[in-house]
């Protein structure tokens, strides 16, 4: 149960947003109903989520794999739920984005890849945890631009992932939107 009521006002520029948000997700999001409370904080978070899109110097593979590896290890399943469907709709493999709480287990991720999720999961401790050493390995795969760019997804994915684990949202399905279509019969073709 959400601590924070799914059931703000419908004022003119709540349901405005809201439209926006069907539209671009196929649904509401319990975040943005919970923030709906206060549209000074929704439109200046809009605004940064936005913003955040345009960022291109990280390949998306990467920074999905450490906004995973940051909402696991904050335990924010809401942020998991989404960022499951978001990530995959990018062709991140589910199997990867399932493999991510038990990445240093797992070979199914290279070591660019392990660094950028042991970074998120430095940066995600309290207090973090990021040494010179660990910079120093991820500067082998990335420049300054790249670097910083990293290091805001996570901060903005701990943002995300605190403000929905305190408001108590958990999954909303989205994951189920991303199993893989049964493969076709051999000899039949697909529409």
């Amino acid at each position: 149960m959400s601590r924070i009521s799914l059931d703000p006002p419908r004022t003119l520029r709540y349901r405005f947003a809201n439209w926006l948000v069907r539209r671009k997700f196929g649904a509401e999001l319990d975040p943005a109903r919970a923030m709906g409370h206060h549209m000074g904080v929704a439109t200046a978070y809009a605004i940064l989520e936005a913003q955040a899109l345009g960022w291109k110097a990280v390949p998306h593979r990467l920074k999905d794999l450490a906004v995973m590896a940051t909402a696991v290890r904050v335990g924010c399943s809401w942020c998991v739920d989404f960022g499951s469907w978001e990530s995959t709709t990018r062709g991140v493999p589910l199997e990867k984005l399932e493999a991510v709480p038990h990445w240093r287990d797992s070979d199914l991720f290279d070591e660019e890849e392990r660094l950028v999720m042991e970074y998120a999961e430095a940066m995600t401790a309290d207090p973090p945890e990021v040494t010179d050493e660990l910079t120093a390995a991820l500067r082998r795969f990335l420049s300054e631009r790249q670097l910083v760019e990293l290091t805001m997804m996570i901060a903005l994915e701990n943002l995300r992932s605190r403000f929905n684990g305190a408001a108590g949202l958990t999954g909303q399905g989205f994951k189920d939107r991303c199993e893989i279509p049964a493969r076709p019969a051999e000899g039949t073709v697909a529409r």
